[in-house]
């Protein structure tokens, strides 16, 4: 089973249109040349094989059995209010990262969406925001450093967390601290908080399996690519066809 390994995939939704043709169109290499050899921006493709390698054993081995058990065994309706719970706790960071893009209208939808999800929604368990029409956004770090104009630099795979990059690496890290989960002063509570995160971010990846072919890595990385620039730009990605 191939599995798909993209470190900022929304995953507290499903995958977006846009995603979706990331994923199913992935940067055509030049003529008689593969994608990995006209790529400059991963100058440690060796060692994120290996990592890459690494991460679908232990995805295969744990975390989609786990997930796959989790479809089959919780109600829909109890898989929706995680889901929703842990969208929640992201909008937080969202915010601020929305501040900090100077998206000041957007940050205020979130904060009206942190307000009511987490009282009327029942601690976020419910999306009434969603329903009264506060749209949903995704921001993190690494998307803010973007705007600021930081390049992305070298692609790197994480272990366990998947393709990035130097900048979103860093952006990953702030966004850990950023994390109530984080200030969760029981270990126990915190760690089993993170699995239920996990699970439930791999449950959003399974219907994207079947559109990695071929090489996977190179699908992946590439999708990873498409993805960021898409979610950097807000959606505003440069035509290759001009005026055509």
């Amino acid at each position: 089973m191939k599995s798909l390994h993209l470190t900022r995939l929304p995953h507290r939704f499903p995958l977006s249109g846009a995603l979706l043709l990331c994923l199913l169109a992935p940067t055509a290499p030049l003529h008689g040349q593969s994608l990995e050899t006209v790529d400059d921006r991963d100058p440690f493709v060796d060692i994120n094989r290996l990592v890459f390698g690494f991460n679908e054993y232990f995805d295969n081995l744990l975390l989609r059995p786990v997930a796959v058990a989790y479809v089959n065994l919780v109600p829909p309706p109890m898989r929706t209010g995680v889901n929703n719970f842990f969208g929640n706790v992201d909008d937080l960071n969202t915010m601020a990262n929305n501040l900090l893009q100077g998206k000041i209208g957007d940050a205020v939808s979130d904060c009206g969406r942190i307000l009511i999800n987490s009282t009327v929604g029942i601690g976020g368990l419910i999306d009434v925001a969603s329903e009264l029409g506060l749209e949903k956004h995704q921001e993190d770090f690494g998307q803010t450093l973007g705007v600021w104009g930081v390049e992305p630099g070298p692609y790197v795979v994480l272990p366990i967390f998947g393709a990035s990059s130097v900048r979103d690496t860093f952006g990953f890290v702030i966004d850990s601290f950023a994390n109530p989960m984080y200030y969760l002063e029981d270990d126990k509570i915190r760690i089993s908080t993170y699995g239920v995160e996990r699970v439930d971010w791999r449950m959003g990846l399974m219907q994207a399996e079947s559109l990695v072919t071929g090489d996977s890595y190179l699908f992946v990385r590439e999708a990873q690519f498409q993805n960021r620039e898409y979610q950097v730009r807000d959606g505003e990605i440069d035509d290759p066809f001009g005026d055509f």
